[in-house]
């Protein structure tokens, strides 16, 4: 991993958990000051300085295009979710877009029923794709860099697990959005929400389910973090509900959440260059992978999170694996 990462993550310092059932947060800190400016995605809709669109009438699955008409960067963070067009979808990777640019992103569908205009721009859903799907996606997409340089992901396997997350929370989407899910526990959202408080000049947070790290994410700005508290916590949460426990709150430890992101500073990457500003960091371990984005050598986000030694894709795999591996990546939506 490049020296400006592993230090970033290495600096990191920990505040105390707030634990709500099943369900702890570790408040992130970094004495860094966050340059370069930037906005984040509600802030830019908000101010009427950014239009996301399909990229033609017809649209294309997995690519949006983005303008920013400001003269500030805009911040798009991984797993935020944008809806309305022809179909509601996420960010594959962070980007940071400069002032006065159009640019294509790449994107997956997080509504696989519907191909048909609801609007002619895209709005923020207020909602970040769940950990556990954003973990899946993010080794995914990894992967397609390593094989293609493109950031794409397995759409399949994004579908697949918006379908369980369904499923878990007993919740039936007419058009399969992954939305709906989040908008069937608005009020137990909220409940988390109350007992997970944002921390002055905080910047991110690390989360704990049933006293194991299912990931964590920290940005530059607490100005940006500011905006994104209650998405990230959300994305977290709705992943505990289905796994709580019977016998009451879970235990935690600092020092488990240290040692992942001790693991995580300390792991291969390689970097590309990114879809805005800047350059794109891949890492991963042994049991974790992770993505940072960096610009002006200045780390603007990180999100890391575990996976188990079978998910792994190894590009060093057996070509039968990495075959099969390909064939699965293929699936496409109409």
């Amino acid at each position: 991993m490049e020296k400006v990462i592993s230090e970033y993550l290495s600096g990191l310092t920990l505040g105390d958990p707030q634990v709500y059932k099943n369900f702890a947060a570790i408040p992130l800190f970094h004495p860094a000051d966050g340059s370069p400016h930037y906005v984040t995605l509600k802030q830019a809709l908000e101010r009427g300085v950014l239009t996301i669109t399909e990229v033609g009438h017809e649209g294309s699955v997995p690519e949006l295009k983005v303008i920013n008409k400001g003269d500030t960067a805009v911040l798009l963070l991984d797993g935020e979710e944008l809806v309305g067009a022809k179909q509601n979808r996420v960010l594959n990777t962070t980007i940071l877009l400069g002032g006065h640019t159009e640019t294509v992103i790449p994107v997956s569908c997080t509504e696989h029923g519907r191909w048909a205009y609801r609007s002619s721009t895209f709005g923020d859903s207020d909602v970040v794709m769940a950990s556990q799907v954003r973990r899946e996606k993010a080794r995914s997409v990894s992967y397609n860099l390593r094989e293609s340089g493109q950031y794409r992901s397995n759409q399949g396997e994004v579908w697949n697990g918006i379908e369980n997350m369904a499923a878990k929370a007993s919740v039936h989407s007419p058009t399969g959005a992954m939305r709906d899910v989040f908008e069937s526990r608005t009020d137990e959202l909220e409940d988390y929400l109350k007992a997970v408080e944002l921390k002055p000049e905080q910047k991110g947070l690390a989360v704990c389910i049933n006293g194991s790290v299912v990931g964590l994410d920290v940005v530059s700005l607490d100005s940006a973090y500011v905006q994104l508290h209650a998405k990230l916590v959300k994305s977290y949460a709705i992943e505990a509900m289905p796994e709580k426990k019977k016998n009451g709150e879970c235990s935690v430890s600092t020092d488990t959440v240290r040692e992942f992101m001790d693991a995580a500073a300390n792991s291969n990457g390689t970097k590309f260059k990114s879809v805005g500003l800047g350059w794109d960091h891949r890492f991963e371990a042994e049991n974790l992978v992770g993505s940072a984005l960096e610009c002006d050598s200045q780390v603007i986000h990180v999100a890391s999170f575990p996976i188990e030694a079978s998910e792994k894709i190894d590009p060093m795999a057996s070509p039968g694996r990495r075959r099969a591996y390909r064939t699965r990546n293929a699936r496409r939506t109409s």
